[in-house]
């Protein structure tokens, strides 16, 4: 569950942050209890304001910074606390935040029916989703991260499965292939711009006899050359390297132990070892991925022109038979560390998501092309007569699919996405492998730190088994409102 030190502090101020949104999101769905609900939203803000709810936020505050740098939390203490400086501006912040809920909330009322529906759906509604879906919750953080994985994954995952959906309708035009062309070229363009760059020319300084200097910015492939002894007086023998800041920081650091130091050439003092000119890492990396995208589009131009498809048509396809064909382990992994790391290092650190995000992106992916499927199923079911007299009323291919497909077609397909939504909730426990501390992940934690054989498993399966279950029954729910009786 994940349930931290002293988590009973959060459960009040949770509970009235809750009914102060779940309140005013009632007041639109059930209008008639309209002024009921009003009061028990502005009684919760003011409960709020009086401070009951301040180790909640404390908590949200706290496990929102770094632990390590920030200097809002107390250093090293676990679960983290805010210093007594921080947790009293805190109060002055949800004091004034608590007031001016209030403020809009008796604003809402005043409004006419349109403003008011607005301003509660733009208030309460981003309040209910930040809660239940981004805060922290220190009384069940494990179960929150089981939960709001699935839950993201899964709505992530059925907008991409309807964009391979459109994808596949795409249908070819006259200068489809005539502007693939001209992208084609202008890829590999680029990518010929980037090989042709000016070459930046290196040198080894010093000795071999000890370990060897490098700096930042030097392009990889030399590192490795320097480190394997790769390069004509090395003689293949492998050597250690050690990273400095700048040029004469290394040339400063050059002794028996450093002996060596590989840097632009000009910067360097003594002997030269080796001396070589290659591309930046900037240009390879460029020109790799012009060359590699403009050899895709390539080739799903070609195919599209021998079937007579968009190609971006026979790209969704691909996409949609590899990922159904590759385990979702395998995925998760392959997303979450190598693909991830290299697109750290190709954006110089700029992107760099967390291992949450990577986990939710990777099962997103895997699971789009299962439903893209169910969705194909689901139009397909759809009788073509009914498309074809709409046409005929003449309603255009979007006014078709919104007024006369999408509305059957989503009552055929509830079953299967919510047998998709179990099946991602349990799959969840795979998001462990990333250090991710959901309920499977805090369940080996557990079972390590207390050597119980049974009991920890016992009570991960027993969970699942009661979150699968209440699952089934809101798709239950769902199903019978759609039901239509033909």
């Amino acid at each position: 569950m994940g349930v931290e030190v002293g988590a009973g502090a959060q459960v009040p101020g949770f509970l009235l942050v809750l009914a102060a949104f779940a309140s005013g999101l009632g007041s639109l769905r059930w209008p008639r209890l309209r002024w009921p609900l009003a009061g028990v939203g502005l009684a919760a803000g003011l409960c709020i304001a009086s401070g009951m709810a301040q180790p909640f936020w404390a908590a949200v505050v706290a496990n929102a910074v770094d632990g390590f740098t920030s200097d809002l939390v107390v250093r090293g203490q676990n679960p983290r606390r805010l210093t007594d400086a921080a947790f009293a501006a805190l109060g002055l912040w949800v004091q004034r935040g608590a007031w001016a809920y209030v403020a809009l909330a008796i604003l809402a009322q005043i409004l006419r029916a349109r403003g008011r529906f607005w301003l509660i759906l733009a208030v309460n509604g981003a309040g209910a989703l930040w809660l239940l879906l981004f805060a922290y919750l220190g009384f069940a953080a494990g179960l929150a991260i089981t939960l709001r994985a699935a839950i993201l994954a899964y709505l992530l995952a059925v907008v991409l499965g309807l964009g391979w959906i459109g994808l596949l309708n795409l249908v070819p035009r006259k200068r489809t292939l005539p502007l693939f062309g001209v992208v084609i070229a202008l890829c590999f363009g680029l990518c010929a711009q980037h090989l042709s760059a000016p070459q930046q020319s290196y040198a080894l300084y010093g000795t071999l006899s000890g370990k060897i200097a490098v700096i930042p910015g030097t392009p990889q492939a030399l590192i490795d050359a320097a480190r394997d002894g790769a390069f004509p007086a090395g003689g293949g023998i492998e050597r250690a390297a050690k990273t400095f800041k700048d040029a004469p920081t290394a040339l400063a650091a050059l002794s028996p132990a450093i002996s060596a130091a590989l840097l632009p050439d000009g910067q360097g003092t003594g002997p030269v070892i080796w001396q070589v000119q290659t591309l930046s890492d900037g240009h390879k990396t460029a020109a790799v991925a012009f060359g590699v995208l403009g050899l895709v589009l390539a080739l799903l131009t070609v195919g599209g022109a021998i079937h007579r498809r968009h190609p971006m048509s026979v790209a969704a396809e691909f996409l949609v038979d590899t990922l159904r064909g590759i385990p979702m382990l395998v995925i998760v992994l392959y997303i979450g560390l190598p693909l991830a790391g290299a697109v750290k290092a190709g954006t110089g650190g700029f992107i760099d998501p967390p291992n949450m995000l990577r986990g939710i992106f990777a099962m997103a992916l895997a699971y789009s092309a299962y439903l893209a499927e169910i969705f194909r199923a689901g139009i397909a079911a759809v009788p073509e007569g009914q498309m074809e007299a709409a046409r005929s009323l003449g309603l255009t291919r979007w006014q078709t699919a919104r007024h006369v497909v999408i509305p059957q077609a989503f009552k055929i397909v509830i079953p299967p996405l919510g047998n998709e939504f179990i099946a991602i909730l349990k799959d969840t426990s795979l998001l462990s492998i990333l250090s991710i501390r959901d309920v499977t992940q805090r369940m080996r934690e557990f079972q390590s730190a207390s050597f119980l054989p049974f009991a920890p498993y016992n009570s991960a399966a027993i969970l699942y088994l009661l979150l699968t279950l209440v699952a089934a029954s809101l798709i239950a729910a769902i199903e019978r409102k759609f039901h239509v009786k033909r």
